[in-house]
């Protein structure tokens, strides 16, 4: 028999279960309403802000760099705009393949690929990167018409940096290159982000990178509405960037061109000076490289190019070491006019003062031997100078002591940043004891004194003596300028996009105490070195009158022996230090030739050849001769160091 349920328990259930339905819908409308007070009323503002920013989207505007032009107007760093192909990574599924795809219409060479790749690597900050710049007509062309092939892919106009002198002047002007990760945090650490958003390059080197914020400008913003995915529908308001300022030099890009024309192949570096304002009027260093390389990011094989990989330590020419402001050199007999001055200023030594020179001087058992054979005889101040006396100076060295020859010369800026506006400028080393101690403390040799043999070499320009070719620039001018330093600087004004022009001035930075009559003893001895001493060939039928100072440092010690002329590396470097005209000097310079022997025969004539050009306007079209200057020992002496009084390899040669 069929058994039927009872009816009355299961409406019971039934009833619980639609209780529970209608309660959970209850529950639901609850959680629902709440939500909707939740977004539309109590969280309004801060979701409505939301919705706009994701509506609205604030885009950079890189300003155009400032320009860089010397003190004639003429332009050494300039703008221009070409078309890029970029690539967006995150919007391509095979970036190789693309670029394949790319390649069959479109020249991309290996060196392409190559810079891309490191880009990104060194750039992740960036949503895209160039795949190739400087796009013709026809290939921006040929790219569009395949556009809907490579999604990722587009096509940008982009400012482009371009350097028209190309090598010449570079190390002074510098480069830009793209902006690093290491860079970056250079920008966060100075609180200056939101000024390089969108911006891809950043000066480097020289005036690019000293003068980095008044050449960048600010960078704008642009308020775009867009779709949820992002397509920019219209703009609603703009802010327009501020262009960066243009940069006058005080260089004469002609000088410039003179003056490395004059080294030729030679390897070195010469700063002028207006002795008057510190404004320099060239700065070299040989050899140069061409800027335009680092722009679009170098290539592996330029770079490997101009960091000489695979060439033997004692054969590099190291292109990108600024030789002007970054290395020092011992600075040879140039060292002598300090002396002088050092002497007379302590009382040491008068203005009648003589001794007789035998040739050499004895002192702790060595023998330090004068340039001359048999000595120059009787010497005062003035002789010592013309005929650039080693024995004078080795005596007088000794009787002042190292620390009297360091507390005085100090004040002509030897042995410290002279502040020119020029990076990875070096110190040098002007000797002393404490400067020995703290020198051999970073080595665990703390208690290091200083033997009076070492102040004997001193006095010649020798021993730790190192200084950079703008030291001794800035010291000779100083000499010109009646014993007032100036501060060295190549840039002249800044002029915005307004055409407002705002001077740099010039800058007083010490006023040496010594007697006038002291200052002008040195002064004629060093206008007769180019009358009637070490440089009288160089300057000989000269329609000025220049005062200098020839100078050879000795690199590597002979113990006796002569040099082995096939081995250059091993030659003395060559110096001159200069001003002209006498009467009213309008340029003071310094030359160092590395490994260039005897100072009268390499370094003079190239100062002839630079002052001839910016006092008379002779522009020269080869090499300085490197036996314009070359004196016999009856003209004048040649200025060797002598055995003896060598420089320490490796501490003083750059």
């Amino acid at each position: 028999m069929k058994t039927f349920n009872d009816p009355a328990e299961y409406a019971g259930r039934f009833y619980i279960r639609l209780l529970a339905a209608v309660l959970f819908v209850f529950v639901g409308w609850i959680l629902l309403a709440y939500t909707l007070y939740s977004l539309q009323i109590k969280n309004y503002d801060r979701y409505q802000t939301l919705a706009e920013g994701n509506r609205i989207s604030i885009l950079p505007i890189v300003p155009q760099r400032g320009n860089i032009v010397d003190r004639n107007g003429v332009t050494l760093a300039r703008n221009f705009v070409a078309y890029t192909l970029e690539i967006t990574p995150s919007f391509v599924v095979n970036v190789d393949k693309t670029i394949d795809g790319l390649s069959e219409f479109i020249a991309i060479e290996q060196k392409d690929r190559q810079r891309f790749k490191k880009f990104f690597r060194d750039n992740r900050r960036l949503d895209s990167a160039p795949i190739r710049t400087r796009l013709s007509d026809e290939e921006v062309a040929r790219f569009m018409g395949q556009r809907y092939r490579f999604p990722g892919v587009d096509v940008q106009a982009r400012l482009f940096r371009d350097y028209p002198n190309g090598t010449l002047g570079s190390h002074l002007i510098g480069y830009i290159s793209r902006i690093s990760d290491r860079d970056v945090e250079e920008i966060e650490g100075r609180e200056d982000a939101d000024n390089y958003l969108g911006s891809m390059y950043i000066g480097k080197s020289g005036v690019e990178a000293t003068h980095e914020a008044d050449l960048h400008g600010m960078t704008g913003r642009e308020h775009v509405e867009n779709t949820a995915g992002g397509k920019v529908v219209r703009s609603l308001k703009r802010e327009e960037a501020t262009p960066g300022s243009d940069i006058e030099l005080s260089i004469d890009i002609e000088l410039q061109k003179v003056a490395e024309t004059a080294f030729g192949e030679r390897r070195g570096g010469l700063v002028a000076i207006d002795p008057s304002t510190g404004e320099v009027l060239a700065l070299v260093s040989m050899p140069t490289f061409d800027p335009n390389l680092f722009v679009d990011g170098i290539s592996s094989q330029d770079w490997n190019v101009l960091n000489e990989v695979g060439v033997p330590k004692e054969k590099l020419n190291k292109p990108l070491l600024n030789r002007a402001v970054a290395s020092a050199y011992p600075p040879g007999s140039t060292f002598k006019p300090f002396m002088a001055l050092a002497g007379l200023n302590s009382g040491k030594r008068t203005l009648t003062y003589k001794m007789n020179d035998p040739g050499g001087f004895s002192y702790g058992g060595h023998y330090f031997k004068d340039d001359k054979k048999g000595g120059h005889g009787s010497v005062d101040i003035y002789k010592s100078i013309v005929v650039s006396c080693n024995t004078f100076y080795y005596v007088l060295a000794n009787d002042l002591g190292i620390d009297t020859i360091a507390n005085f010369i100090g004040q002509f800026g030897l042995g410290a940043l002279s502040g020119i506006d020029i990076p990875d400028e070096k110190e040098g080393v002007l000797p002393s004891t404490a400067w020995k101690r703290k020198r051999f403390a970073k080595h665990g040799r703390e208690h290091q004194k200083w033997y009076g043999g070492e102040t004997i070499s001193v006095g010649i320009g020798q021993g730790y003596n190192a200084y950079t070719p703008v030291q001794m620039a800035s010291a000779i001018a100083t000499i010109a300028n009646d014993g007032k330093r100036m501060r060295p600087r190549v840039a002249r004004a800044t002029i915005d996009s307004h055409g407002k022009r705002e001077e740099y001035p010039s800058e007083l930075v010490k006023e040496i105490s010594v007697d006038p009559e002291f200052m002008a003893a040195v002064q004629r001895a060093l206008g007769d070195v180019t009358r009637f001493g070490t440089a009288t060939r160089a300057f000989a039928g000269a329609p000025y009158r220049a005062a200098g100072k020839t100078g050879t440092a000795q690199v590597y010690s002979l113990k006796g022996q002569a040099y082995d002329k096939s081995d250059e590396r091993k030659r003395d470097h060559s110096w001159f230090i200069a001003y002209a005209p006498v009467e009213q000097p309008r340029i003071a310079l310094a030359v160092m030739v590395e490994n260039g022997g005897f100072g009268a025969v390499s370094a003079a004539p190239i100062a002839r050849q630079v002052i001839d050009a910016f006092l008379l306007e002779k522009r020269a079209d080869k090499p300085a001769p490197e036996d314009a200057g070359a004196e016999t020992e009856e003209e004048g002496g040649d200025d060797h160091p002598g055995n003896g009084a060598h420089a320490r390899q490796g501490e003083n040669a750059g």
